[in-house]
């Protein structure tokens, strides 16, 4: 079992910048991949970005891939998205997800197989 706990998310103003923390814990947590989703208006769920076990190997959605920062810490098992430029587009609830594999990117929701409750992001003008 994975357990991931999310953090970070609140109103920002357009064009603002925010940090997300995914805190992971079970005893094979850092052995996943682990991904941010966000939810869309349609109520799916897009990945917006993806690093490896060992945090060397990143993936970002092409949407935000000159905004978003990806980053895992080791030795506290946690991961991190930081976000610049904050549009209204990327208003929505955030998710931190794990899975055992990268089956492709952008992965999909079915991909993965832990989620975290999320934390809500918007977006203020």
């Amino acid at each position: 079992q994975v357990q991931l706990v999310e953090s970070g998310g609140g109103s920002v103003q357009a064009g603002g910048s925010l940090v997300l923390s995914c805190e992971a814990s079970g005893p094979t947590s850092s052995q996943k991949y682990i991904f941010w989703f966000r939810s869309t208006p349609n109520q799916e769920r897009e990945a917006v970005a993806c690093v490896d076990p060992l945090g060397t190997k990143l993936w970002y959605r092409d949407s935000v891939k000159t905004r978003a920062t990806i980053s895992r810490n080791k030795i506290k098992n946690t991961v991190s998205l930081q976000m610049t430029g904050l549009q209204p587009e990327d208003f929505g609830m955030y998710y931190c997800a794990a899975g055992s594999k990268l089956w492709r990117w952008p992965a999909k929701r079915e991909d993965v197989e832990y989620w975290g409750k999320g934390t809500l992001v918007t977006i203020s003008s």
